[in-house]
């Protein structure tokens, strides 16, 4: 698994393939497979939590409920 972070882009890659990827949209930032645009620091925080999740941590880790929540409800 990787984590890549540039200026206008991001992703993250499992065996090669980009399974989830952000895009800046002026300031903000578009994140695969999430309901809201994010600042820069929350787009970095959705494509590691996604990394978390697909590495086989359990989604009943407090900080991942915690985090989920926040954004949601944000």
């Amino acid at each position: 698994m990787a984590l890549h972070i540039d200026d206008d882009c991001m992703s993250l890659e499992v065996d090669g393939t980009v399974i989830h990827a952000a895009i800046r949209v002026g300031r903000l930032w578009r994140v695969t497979g999430w309901p809201r645009i994010l600042d820069r620091n929350e787009a970095i925080t959705a494509l590691t939590l996604a990394e978390w999740l697909l590495s086989g941590h359990s989604t009943d880790a407090p900080f991942v409920a915690a985090w989920r929540e926040e954004r949601h409800g944000a």
